[in-house]
Order: C-alpha cells, then sequence, then structure tokens
C-alpha cells in the first residue's frame, strides 16, 4: 500500500494529510462495493439496513466527512502548509450490543485513515460488522481496498475481560468505546500506549419534537418508522416525541392518528420477546396513569398523558406528550443527544439561545435521527484518529 499526502484550504489556511493510502483511492473502492450492494440484500441484514448503509457509501457522503475535518482538497497547493495531519496509528472499536448497523457504518468511515482497525462486535446482536466485512472482501477484486480489508482489518466477538482486549488496548493509538460509563472506564484503565487516545460514547436518549403544523401523516409516519428501527435500544432513537405548544386536545388527537398510522409501521409477529415486554409495559404505563394503545401482535406501545405521569420503561414504547418550549427544554435528560425536529416555521433566536444553553449533542430533522458521521455526541471522533504537526515560518 503506498502513502499519500494529501492537501486542503482550511478555513485557517493550507493544511496536508498523510494517510497510508489514499483516501480518494478508498473512496473510489467503497462506490464499487455499493454498486455490488444493488443487485442483492447480505444474510443478516434487513431490506432497510441495507438501503441505509449502500446509501451511506455514497462518494459523496464519504468524502463530506473529509470536507468537514479538513476542508477543501486542492491539487495545485500555493505555499507552505500550516500544519500536517497524520493518522495516528492502530484504532481499536468497542461496538454496543444493541444497535448492529452502527458496526458497518464506523468501518467505512474509519476505513478511510488507513489505519489497522481492530472491531470487538457486541455480544448480543446480529454480526452485521463482520457479515459486511466478508461481503466487501469477496465481492472486490484485487485493490488497494481489498487489500486493506483482508491486512489490517478484523472483527472479533468475545465476552469482556477476554485476554483479547487487553491485547487491543495494548497496540491501539486509537480507543473508541461505545457502551456504558462502566464499560468505558474499565477499557480506558487497560494498559495502553501512553500517547494514545480515548473516545467514549456512552449511555444517551434521544427525543422528537413536532408541533401540531407539521404534525401531518406524512411526518408521524417517519416519526413511527424511525422509532421502529431500534426501538428504545437506539441512543438516535426517540424516548418520546414532544407536541411543543400544543394544548391537550391536540395531543390527544394526534395520538389517535399516531395510532392509526401505526399498524403500518410495525411488525406484527415481533418476537416473543418484544410481545411479553410490551404486554408488561402497558399493564406498567397503565397503572402509572398513561393512556395506551398497543399495535397488533404486540409489536409496539403507543402511550399519551399529560406531561406530569411517571416515566416507565418498554423496549418498544413510544410516549407522546404536549410541552410549552421553555418546559421541554426544563424536561430533557441529563444524558441527551439528539433532538429530532419537524416544526412549521424555523427555529428563532428564542430556540437558538435555548439549544446554546443545553447540552443537546444534535439537532436535525426527524428523518435525520440515525443518520451518522465523523462528528457523534458532538465529539469529532473521525478527525481525532489524526495528530496535528504545527508548521513555523
Amino acid at each position: 500500500m503506498s502513502e499519500s499526502l494529501a492537501c486542503f484550504d482550511s478555513s485557517s489556511g493550507l493544511v496536508a494529510v498523510h494517510t497510508p493510502i489514499c483516501m480518494d483511492s478508498l473512496i473510489e473502492q467503497w462506490s464499487l462495493v455499493q454498486r455490488a450492494m444493488l443487485r442483492t440484500v447480505a444474510r443478516g441484514f434487513s431490506r432497510d439496513e441495507w438501503a441505509y448503509l449502500a446509501k451511506f457509501l455514497d462518494a459523496h457522503n464519504l468524502d463530506k466527512t473529509i470536507r468537514e475535518s479538513f476542508g477543501a482538497p486542492t491539487h495545485h497547493p500555493i505555499g507552505v502548509p500550516l500544519r500536517i495531519y497524520r493518522a495516528r496509528g492502530p484504532i481499536a472499536v468497542w461496538l454496543p450490543s444493541n444497535v448492529s448497523l452502527l458496526g458497518p457504518l464506523t468501518l467505512v468511515l474509519l476505513s478511510l485513515t488507513g489505519q489497522r482497525l481492530l472491531l470487538k462486535l457486541g455480544s448480543r446482536n446480529d454480526d452485521l460488522a463482520a457479515a459486511f466485512l466478508d461481503f466487501a472482501r469477496n465481492t472486490l477484486g484485487p485493490g488497494v481496498l481489498r487489500s486493506y480489508l483482508e491486512q489490517n482489518v478484523s472483527a472479533e466477538s468475545f465476552s469482556r475481560g477476554d485476554a483479547r482486549e487487553r491485547e487491543m488496548t495494548s497496540v491501539a493509538r486509537v480507543r473508541i468505546v461505545f457502551g456504558s460509563d462502566q464499560a468505558a472506564l474499565a477499557i480506558h484503565s487497560l494498559p495502553h500506549p501512553v500517547d494514545s487516545i480515548g473516545i467514549s460514547f456512552s449511555d444517551r436518549q434521544s427525543e422528537a419534537w413536532l408541533d401540531t403544523r407539521s404534525a401531518d401523516d406524512e411526518t408521524l409516519k417517519t416519526l413511527l418508522r424511525i422509532f421502529a428501527v431500534y426501538g428504545q435500544a437506539g441512543c438516535t432513537s426517540p424516548k418520546r416525541a414532544v407536541l411543543i405548544g400544543a394544548s391537550e386536545s391536540e395531543r390527544k388527537a394526534v395520538f389517535e392518528r399516531l395510532v392509526g398510522l401505526s399498524s403500518s409501521v410495525f411488525n406484527p409477529k415481533p418476537a416473543m420477546n418484544i410481545a411479553s415486554d410490551t404486554l408488561m409495559s402497558d399493564q406498567w404505563a397503565r397503572a402509572l396513569g398513561w393512556r395506551t394503545e398497543r399495535t397488533p401482535g404486540n409489536g409496539a406501545l403507543l402511550a399519551t398523558g399529560d406531561g406530569n405521569l411517571e416515566d416507565f420503561d418498554g423496549i418498544m414504547a413510544l410516549k407522546l406528550e404536549a410541552r410549552s418550549l421553555e418546559d421541554a427544554f426544563r424536561a430533557l435528560p441529563a444524558n441527551i443527544q439528539t433532538i429530532g425536529y419537524a416544526l412549521a416555521n424555523p427555529p428563532d433566536s428564542r430556540w437558538m439561545e435555548l439549544l446554546a444553553t443545553s447540552s443537546v449533542a444534535r439537532f436535525v430533522p426527524i428523518a435525520r435521527m440515525h443518520h451518522f458521521s465523523g462528528t457523534w455526541d458532538g465529539e469529532p471522533f473521525w478527525a481525532r484518529c489524526f495528530e496535528v504537526m504545527e508548521l513555523g515560518s
């Protein structure tokens, strides 16, 4: 594999980026994998997961991560760069057990660094990272991406505390952990190179905010579809939907429409544990005063209340509340990650002031709540896989 030095016009001036493999060549060959994906669906993936992953591989999407980190590429640089970004070295990633698609997405983005990549797979989810890795290897002909995936990427599943975990931390210059605070602390406490860095993505939750003028059937279907992907398991999945500034009668009317639309979205034949959990959640919610409706087959539970009721949990339980804008911000959980929005009017200065003083990491349209990129939880983790050399003039 040949080394590559690329130049970019950043907001502060010319910078150079050094990687073991040309990033443009890797993006070009991921496009070959994308084309092959249009002809089949790999085992273990749902059609929706496969379609999202194929769209993610679009060259413009991958190039966007590079541009957001370094600036616009220039093939005719003028002058001496202000700094050189160089890939730090091996990257070890601990993937979560509840968001299976995160593995392939992380694999693709981190491959652009050209570094050795060690993936510790989640122990309880479908092994989509390894399945996609096999698909890509088998699809590609000879070239830099296939060589990179065969020689520098490994994806293994093993229990916490396994000796392989210690091996990963001992060689990784970058440790990326998706998991609980306790898991991240334990992993970063293992022996590691003194010049390595640790990045943690721990337990977070998200919400969807709408107003009554934007809550048409198509928007409500989008909300239900986004929720149905991961239920309460995904950090980008809405734990509740909030109608901003709505009256009680408007909340109840929107809830009726959600119930009517839900049968076309949720699985009428869910797994036994989902159906059982939905029944228990329904009983719990009703005892607390929530109004609830179960979807056919107990695939999900929809609940609504006045905003003052005690909370309850459920794997596939989506709550609908109505709050004023200020109250919605006051009620945000301490570990808020994403707010997905659907608003008739663009957020005004009051919105921006409240967002700026909150701990919200992402404020995006509802349809983009699950969108993954090189910045996550407000952390530019992809760019941090590079260290910086300042150049004086």
